[in-house]
């Protein structure tokens, strides 16, 4: 197109003007207006072109003079202690977070310049924006070489400034390395309080043993104010609040553990169809399949739902690669909760390795609530007997904590998947998303059983209730009679609570070969992204 363009200039030119200008130069002027080329007006020889240079060059110089100083942190001696720790220094967790050979943009190098007698370089943090799994990222590390990690003014207008930074206009993630107690230098002491709420409110946290620690007073208060002896590990370690309190999600054995863990929390992130109109996700073709024989999956689940197995064995066979990063594997530990993905397609699946405890129930909950959060479908594999009872259970909120768990999965408007694996009775049926809380797709193994309660414990609840009812009439029970009336009783659970008895009323959507489990997921969640995403919205948690 140019080139005729061009011919046709000339021509006219040559015919109108009679001018004696090539083609070429014809081309060259025309470019030069036409295409908004900038012609160069700089006199590279002048004065004022040298001593323009010079001076930038004094002034780049002394600007690379200071970042230089603010990439030694705190100073040779500060960073010494700091490695005779065995940790890293906030830049090479930065580093060993980004995708390999990405690019890191550092923010407010010079933040809290010259703004105190004493040097505090980049106010004593380190933000920046970088790629970790393609997805780009907002950090904040405290460089604890600088004041231990000291919370400044500085520092809290570089967090402030950036943690507003529209990072992605459809979701923004900030990854926040906390290394240190954080304090305010003008209290003259530890003030643990503010910097323990950080971690207690990420969406999810790692923690590394005999390393991190969150607490809301350090043990020289503890002692001060209860009078007790503590060690900083035993009072809030990695162990404490990543088995017991739950204030942590994932146990990282050493630093470089713990980062490793960080880049699969954000590999794990999808955001499907955040802002688009269709929320299908097309089934893609580059997976692993199991490395296990989904075969197997037969001879997993036992006929005698007395007998346990773990859940996990299922979950490595139904995903790619039998690859699934578990989400709070050392707490409440009855409910396995993970991500992982099923021909290509990210899922959150949760599965019964026992009775739901309050623990387990607020696992399952806040499991829920990233998925939701993130447009991830969600696979329930059900095995379970109900929730914990008793007078300990019930002073404890177990009724609350279940409502929570149950709620979450009632309002969840990701697709949903249930498979009943093995036995699904009481309460733990409508927890695990059973028919009553609308799953897109319901399917049972061969081997289900679903009921209200098993046959065993409603014989002996019906014959308590049996036996005082005759009580009160003045007739007398004998035990052979009972245990017909248990018999019965038995027999019809047995009858009722079958598979077969299920699906031929339609309470689920068929009885499937275990071994084509993953297909089957697969097949329903795929069908159930046809659809535009729904924004979930929970009532009231009950704290």
């Amino acid at each position: 197109m140019i080139g005729i363009l061009t011919r046709r200039v000339a021509a006219s030119a040559s015919a109108s003007w009679k001018s004696s200008l090539s083609a070429f130069q014809i081309v060259q002027t025309r470019r030069d207006y036409s295409l908004g080329v900038l012609p160069d007006g700089v006199d590279r020889n002048s004065e004022a072109f040298s001593r323009n240079s010079k001076a930038m060059d004094l002034l780049i110089s002394d600007l690379q003079s200071h970042i230089e100083k603010v990439l030694g942190g705190g100073g040779p001696v500060a960073v010494k202690r700091n490695r005779s720790r065995n940790k890293l220094l906030p830049r090479e967790r930065i580093d060993r977070l980004l995708d390999p050979g990405a690019s890191f943009l550092e923010l407010s190098q010079l933040a809290g310049h010259e703004l105190y007698e004493e040097s505090l370089p980049s106010a004593g943090i380190i933000t920046g924006i970088g790629p970790v799994h393609g997805r780009l990222c907002m950090f904040v590390a405290n460089d604890p070489t600088v004041k231990g990690g000291l919370i400044i003014p500085s520092l809290l207008r570089n967090i402030s400034g950036h943690k507003r930074l529209p990072i992605n206009a459809n979701y923004r993630v900030c990854i926040l390395l906390i290394v240190e107690a954080l304090s305010f230098p003008s209290r003259r002491g530890s003030c643990t309080a503010g910097g323990a709420y950080i971690p207690a409110m990420a969406d999810e946290s790692v923690m590394v043993k005999g390393n991190g620690t969150i607490f809301l007073a350090g043990p020289p208060l503890v002692k001060a104010a209860t009078g007790e002896e503590v060690s900083a590990e035993d009072l809030g370690g990695a162990s404490v609040h990543c088995k017991t309190s739950g204030v942590s999600d994932y146990f990282a054995q050493d630093e470089l553990h713990g980062l490793a863990i960080g880049r699969n929390i954000i590999k794990n992130l999808h955001m499907a169809a955040r802002g688009l109109k269709s929320g299908l996700q097309n089934i893609s073709s580059e997976y692993q399949e199991p490395l296990y024989d989904v075969k197997e999956l037969r001879s997993i689940a036992p006929t005698d739902h007395k007998q346990q197995f773990d859940i996990r064995s299922v979950i490595a066979r139904i995903v790619d690669g039998s690859e699934f990063d578990e989400f709070k594997k050392l707490y409440g530990t009855t409910l396995v909760t993970g991500f992982g993905r099923i021909f290509g397609q990210p899922v959150g699946i949760i599965g019964n390795n026992g009775i739901l405890f309050n623990e387990s129930a607020l696992k399952g909950a806040h499991f829920i609530e990233l998925c939701t959060q993130r447009n991830i479908p969600l696979v329930f594999l059900q095995n379970i007997t109900g929730f914990m009872v008793g007078s300990r259970s019930e002073a404890n909120g177990i009724a609350k904590s279940g409502a929570k768990m149950v709620m979450a999965v009632s309002c969840a408007k990701v697709p949903k998947v249930t498979i009943i694996v093995g036995g699904s009775f009481g309460a733990g049926n409508y927890a695990m998303c059973g028919r009553a809380y609308s799953p897109d797709f319901m399917y049972l193994w061969p081997n289900a059983r679903i009921s209200v309660m098993g046959g065993a414990q409603a014989a002996g609840v019906l014959a308590q209730i049996e036996r005082g009812n005759k009580k009160k009439k003045g007739i007398e029970w004998d035990k052979e009679e009972e245990e017909k009336f248990k018999a019965k009783v038995v027999e019809a659970y047995e009858r009722e609570g079958n598979s077969y008895y299920s699906t031929a009323r339609l309470w689920d959507d068929g009885i499937i070969d275990p071994a084509d489990t993953r297909k089957v997921i697969g097949l329903s969640i795929s069908a159930s992204m046809n659809r535009d995403p729904e924004e979930t919205k929970y009532g009231v948690f009950r704290m």
